[in-house]
This record gives C-alpha cells, structure tokens and sequence, in this order.
C-alpha cells in the first residue's frame, strides 16, 4: 500500500499497513483527493470493502492508544453492566471519565511515523512479559513521540531464559512487530536497552543456536543497539510489566525459610482445658490424658508428624507420640489415614510394604508361533557388516530365531524382516509382544499389524518383565556367543547359526519338551550319524503324535503358569483400587536424564507422528505444543 499510493504520503494521505486516511483542507480538495485514491486503487486492482469505509466525515478514529484503557474505563463500564434503567454517578465514575479527558487531550498522543525521519526503538524485558516503545523526533522544537506501543507476555518456555536472552527477545518481537518500518528505512535507527550486555552482541564469537538464528535475523535490519539505564528506561519498562501478577493479591508469606519453623501446635496449652471442658468425653478416655475435639486432630495430627523434632516418623512412632499426652476415640485410624496419605513421606522414604498388585501373566498359546516375542540385541562388534540381532521367540514352544542385521530395522523394515523369516514358514501369529521402541510404536508397524489381524502387545515403561521369556532368551544368546566369541569377536556372525540350533535343543522345564519337538513333533540329531535310519515319524504318526505333544504342552504351560502366580503373589500384595480423578504418586525407577541441547530450551512435544533412522540416529517427526 505504501508503494501503491508513495506520491500522495503525507500531503493528503496517511498509510498504517492497510488502512488508509485522506484528509483535506476544503470539500473540494476532499473529493479530488478521494478520487484520486481510488482511481490509484483502481489501477492497482485493490478493492475496499464498503462496510468497512467512511466518507466525507469530519473526523475519524486512527490508530488511537491509551494505556490501561480498561482498567480506566472499569467504573464506567460497571454502570453500564446488564442494561440498567437508571445510573447512580459514583465518584470512581467521575475520576475515570475525568482521567480519560485528560488522556484524550494530552500527550502522549500517537504521531504517525515519517519515514523521512529515523526511528528510536525502546525496549525492556520483565520475569513475565516484554514490551517495546517506536518512537520518533518531530515537533517544533523536536520532542521524542511514541508512534506505537507493543506488548507481550512471555510463554513459559520464554520465562525461563536468563535476563539477557529475555531482553534479546525483546528486541527481537519489536523488529517483527515494526518491521513494515524499520526494514529498509532510510536512516539508520537506535534500539535502547537496559542491558548493557547487548552491545557487544554483533561482536560476539560464541552464540547459542537461538542467538545465532535471532542475529541472522537482525541483519535484515540497520540499526544500533545502545545502553540506556533502568531509571530512564520507563515507557518500556512498564509495558514489560503489564502481564505481571497484582503483587497485593498475593497472600502474605512469612520471611523466614519454612525450614527454620518446627510446626508448632496452633493452639495453646491454656486453651485445652477449656476444649475439653466442653467437650463430653467418654468414660473411656484415660486419665491424665487430653481429650483432643474432632476440629483439631487433623492439625495436631500434622504438627507432631511433619515437625522437625520428630522427622516425620510412621504410623506406630506418631500414634506412640501422640499418645504420650493426647487420646481420642479411633486415634489409631485417623493416626494411619494421614501418615498413609502423608506424600512427603512416599516420595523419600523407603517402602517397607510388600509391592503392589498381583501377578498378570500373558495368555497360554496353544500352538506353535501363535504368540510371538521380539527383541534386539544391539551395539554389538561389526562382523560380516552386522551390528544387531533381532531376536523372535515362539512363547508356546520357546523356539527362537536369531536374524542378524546391519542396524536396528525401521518400522517397514522389521515388518518385510518377520515375513521373510517367520511368517512364510509358520504363518501368522496372534499376538506379538515387543517394547516400546520406535520400529512398535509408529503408525506403519501399527498399520501393517491390523492388515494382518495381529494384535500389539507393547510392555510398559521400565518395566522389562513383561517380556522375560524374550529377555531370558536374550541372556541366553549372549551367553553362547561370549563363550565361543570371546578371542574374535568379530566372527559372532558365523555362531549364530549354531546358537539358534543348540537353544532350539534344549529341553525347556516348563514343557519337558525341546523347542524342536514342539515345533517338529520329534528331536533332530545332535550327533553324527551312525548309519541308522533317522527317527523321522510318519504323516499319520505325526499328526497324531503334534496334537499330543500340542496339548501335553499347553497344558504344562498353564501348570507352569499358575505356580509362578502363585510364587509371585506370595511376595506381593493386593493392588489398590483407585476411584476416577483421584492423584496418585508414580513410581520411576531409572528415569532418563533431561537433554541439554546447548542450554537451550526444551520445547514440549504434543504428538510423535513418524519417525526414521538415518546416519545411526533416530529422526523424529513431531507436532509441538
């Protein structure tokens, strides 16, 4: 718009983005002038919407800014609330319309920029908001204007950088909101600050990656950026300070560390004797003890548990102190709801209780492959070009394969991998039980396990007993390998074969059969052949003989199954039942450390929608918060 209408600024027209102002001296003039514009418009194929358009006014509203408008326009607005017949003129109300006279008359009143004159910019950053002041030299004698005033609150990932990146993002949101203006403008322009710091940002060596991207930024414009103490620095200041929370709402907090204070009773001891005087008591409280009412057991409950003389004891150590001067009825059962619900004492202390919840186990398969359990085995000495093993197990037999590959597979890739390695051989299985890596937890695994009617079975977060049958096998395999691999190992490559034939031989307790004769019906030789002819059954037999060994083995299965429930449960008590909203405390064992990325932020990650490996690293596709 300012190219468009370049010849007609500032002598009858005024641009601010795209609103357009003509104003004039006579009627005449003024709708010259209107045409004018408008066959410009033409010209340029720019249409205005009539609803939005007034003409031949006398005067209208541009580009006007008050201060705290709102919080000065509250009593006026309060008398206005819900159509009332009548109006009662309150002093707030004659204060508010007074101060908004004096506001609409004063300065500061927004000046429209000249382009011919340079700009100042004036910024500031506060712990909750930033706020950014375009002003510019004009009058006679020149005084400094505000031509727009810019404010913002601070996101809270912006809220916890430092003093300087805070004041850098100020200067950087007051670039993006003017630059229509300070791009290109024809003199160079100042930026103030109250951090010194920033002076010597153009000259710095070492920037983080947000710093380096936010320089890149500010080429694009020609300014300087000069210091301005705190004191001098007061427009922007107090629009960095708009968002900040009402300090006088805040509830009174003592000085004092909390720590320095050992809970003392809320109540004195002059006061007890009174309380229980006018409590009926019992017949069964004893004597020389203080009958405590019901309005106070909770917080003499909390002062003998969490004080610093007694360190928070359990439930036997506070009921025994309580006790020493104090009796209600139930005391017991008050004393254990609150030490049980004390959070204090579940995030630090040691559990002395059985764990929680019985044992669940995965369903019994009930043929061969049917039920299947995955894993890898990775960072492992290259050889052959192979640095990982997956590895597949069979939960019904306990057979296994052991696939070496280059790298841990894709999601596509472990598909194509179990087709050509298990499914054209035993056919589709039922369910499968992996963890929650990237191949099992991408749209494309999810995808391609529903076309084949495959259920996905994911184990929980640190959790690794879900799959033990998988995880045993693993140790198993590693076992073998180290034994015959340990002076080369770069050779485990050609072991493998032979560490799947000898697991696949071995008699399994939980069965009583070898994975081979659950799978095969009968045990190939382990030995050289003797000239006998081999023990292969016929096809009859053989049917007959897989259907026996089929159920012999589901059933030793939930045998084996129902001794280690009973085993585990032994050691593990009744899980708690929880009703819906209600908080609880999450154990983690082992969390992951937080990633530091050049003291940078950490965004927050709304979704993971797909993810790659490329190079050795995972790459992840994700919606941000």
């Amino acid at each position: 718009m300012h190219e468009v209408l370049r010849d007609f600024l500032h002598k009858f027209v005024l641009v601010y983005i795209d609103d357009v102002l003509i104003y004039s001296r006579s009627m005449a003039d003024h709708q010259r002038h209107v045409m004018e514009v408008l066959r410009r418009l033409r010209t340029y194929h720019l249409f205005l919407k009539a609803e939005k358009c007034l003409f031949h006014h006398p005067s209208v509203q541009f580009l006007g800014f008050i201060r705290d408008y709102s919080s000065v326009t509250s009593p006026l607005t309060n008398l206005l609330r819900n159509k009332p017949k009548s109006l009662t003129w309150t002093p707030a109300a004659m204060q508010a319309f007074d101060t908004l006279k004096q506001a609409f008359t004063t300065a500061p009143l927004l000046v429209h920029p000249d382009p011919e004159l340079p700009f100042v910019v004036e910024v500031d950053a506060s712990t909750t908001g930033v706020g950014a002041v375009l002003s510019q030299q004009q009058g006679n004698p020149p005084r400094l204007h505000p031509c727009a005033f810019f404010s913002r609150k601070l996101n809270p990932v912006e809220a916890n950088y430092d003093i300087g990146n805070r004041e850098l993002l100020a200067v950087k949101l007051a670039l993006e909101e003017w630059r229509h203006w300070l791009e290109g403008a024809k003199h160079p322009f100042t930026v103030l600050t109250d951090h010194k710091n920033l002076e010597y940002l153009r000259a710095a060596k070492r920037l983080n990656p947000r710093q380096a991207r936010w320089a890149l930024f500010f080429t694009r414009f020609n300014f300087t950026l000069s210091y301005r103490p705190g004191s001098k620095n007061i427009k922007a200041d107090a629009l960095s300070r708009l968002h900040s929370p009402d300090i006088a709402t805040k509830d009174p907090e003592p000085i004092l560390p909390e720590r320095l204070f050992t809970n003392p009773i809320s109540w004195s001891e002059e006061t007890l004797p009174k309380l229980n005087a006018s409590t009926d008591g019992p017949p069964a409280c004893p004597p020389g003890l203080q009958l405590v009412p019901r309005s106070r057991r909770t917080n003499l409950i909390h002062s003998t548990h969490t004080s610093l003389g007694t360190g928070q004891p359990g439930i036997t150590g506070t009921l025994s102190l309580l006790r020493q001067r104090f009796w209600w009825p139930r005391m017991a059962m008050d004393v254990k709801r609150y030490v049980q619900g004390c959070r204090e004492c579940a995030m630090a202390k040691t559990p002395r209780h059985l764990p929680s919840g019985k044992l669940l186990p995965l369903p019994v398969p009930n043929r061969p492959w049917s039920h299947l359990g995955v894993d890898f085995i990775t960072d492992l000495p290259a050889s052959g070009g192979c640095t990982c093993i997956l590895v597949i197990v069979d939960r019904f037999s306990k057979s296994c394969r052991l696939i070496p590959l280059p790298r841990p597979p894709t999601a596509l890739e472990m598909a194509e991998c179990l087709f050509n390695h298990v499914f054209r051989y035993y056919g589709l299985p039922e369910d499968i039980v992996s963890d929650r890596g990237p191949q099992f937890t991408s749209r494309v695994w999810r995808a391609f396990c529903k076309c084949l009617g495959v259920a996905i079975s994911l184990s929980l977060a640190y959790h690794p007993q879900t799959s033990r049958q998988t995880e045993r096998k693993i140790q198993e395999v590693g076992c073998f390998l180290r034994t015959f691999c340990h002076s080369h190992q770069e050779s485990w490559n050609q072991f493998l074969g032979w560490a799947e034939y000898a697991q696949n031989s071995l008699r399994q307790s939980t069965t009583g059969l070898t994975p081979f004769q659950g799978v095969l019906g009968y045990q190939p030789p382990l030995f050289p052949w003797d000239g006998e002819p081999s023990d292969v059954p016929a096809v009859d037999y053989w049917f007959r003989e897989s259907e026996r060994v089929w159920g012999e083995a589901h059933l030793q299965l939930q045998r084996a199954v129902q001794r280690r429930r009973t085993t585990a449960d032994l050691q593990r008590s009744q899980a708690p039942e929880y009703q819906p909203g209600q908080k609880g405390l999450a154990q983690q064992r082992n969390p992951p450390l937080p990633l530091l990325i050049d003291d940078g932020p950490v965004y927050l990650v709304k979704e993971v929608l797909d993810s790659q490996r490329r190079g050795g690293r995972l790459e992840y596709l994700v919606d941000w918060e």
